[in-house]
C-alpha cells in the first residue's frame, strides 16, 4: 500500500478496529496509493507524537493536513474521494448514518480493550458484546446492508464483526440468521480481503455460515 507519488500517509497498527476501518474505506474508495506506517501494539514513535498530541491511530496524513479522530478520517476520505459515495446527501440521513456510526463506536469499539483484558474483565466484556449482537440482530432487516446502499455505517460495523471468534463471542443464535448473511457478505467484498493486516487476516473467522 505505497508508491513513490502517496500524499497520503496512515499511521496503523495492524490490530487495531479503527484502524481496520479506515484501510476498508480506502479500499473502497479504490485508494491503492498511500503509505501505511504500521506500528506494533507496543512501539511509540516520534513522528506520529509530532503529528498528533494524542499520539493515537488511526492517523491520516495527507499533505499538510493531519486527522486523528476515526470518524472524521472516515468522512475526509468519503469527501475526498467521492466516489463510490459512503454516506447519504440527504441531511436526515446523513444525521442518522452519523448516529448509528456514534452507537457502534460507544457501544462496540469501546469494548476491544476490555476483550483482551483479564479473564474476568474479558468475560464481561463478552457477555456485554453478545448482548449488543442479540438486539442488533433483533432489529436487523432483509436488507444487504443496514442502510439503502453499502455506507460507513457498514465499514464501521464489519471490523468488530470480523474479530468476534478472535475475541470468543458468539453470534447470537436466535434471531442471528440475517446477522450472519450480512457479515458474510460484507467478509465477501473484495474490498474488505484488501483492507485486512497481516494480523488480522490471520484471524480465526467468525461462524458466518
Amino acid at each position: 500500500m505505497a508508491s513513490r507519488s502517496s500524499t497520503i500517509t496512515l499511521y496503523s497498527r495492524e490490530a487495531c478496529a479503527h484502524s481496520h476501518r479506515v484501510r476498508l474505506v480506502m479500499a473502497e474508495k479504490g485508494v491503492a496509493s498511500y503509505d501505511v506506517v504500521e506500528l506494533r501494539e507496543d512501539q511509540e514513535s516520534e513522528d506520529l507524537l509530532e503529528l498528533n498530541p494524542y499520539n493515537t491511530v488511526p492517523t491520516l496524513v495527507d499533505r499538510e493536513l493531519v486527522v486523528y479522530d476515526p470518524r472524521i478520517i472516515l468522512e475526509y476520505i468519503d469527501e475526498r474521494y467521492p466516489h463510490p459515495p459512503l454516506m447519504p446527501v440527504d441531511p436526515v440521513l446523513r444525521a442518522q448514518y452519523r448516529l448509528a456510526i456514534f452507537r457502534m463506536e460507544s457501544d462496540l469499539y469501546t469494548l476491544c480493550d476490555d476483550l483482551e483484558s483479564t479473564p474476568a474483565v474479558a468475560r464481561k466484556a463478552r457477555e456485554r458484546m453478545t448482548e449488543l449482537l442479540a438486539t442488533l440482530a433483533a432489529d436487523f432487516s432483509s436488507r444487504p446492508y443496514i442502510g439503502e446502499e453499502f455506507s460507513l455505517v457498514d465499514c464501521t460495523l464489519a471490523p468488530i464483526l470480523w474479530r468476534l471468534r478472535h475475541y470468543g463471542v458468539e453470534l447470537p443464535e436466535r434471531r442471528g440468521k440475517q446477522l450472519k448473511k450480512y457479515a458474510r457478505r460484507l467478509f465477501e467484498r473484495p474490498a474488505f480481503a484488501q483492507s485486512l493486516s497481516a494480523f488480522e487476516a490471520d484471524m480465526e473467522q467468525p461462524d458466518v455460515g
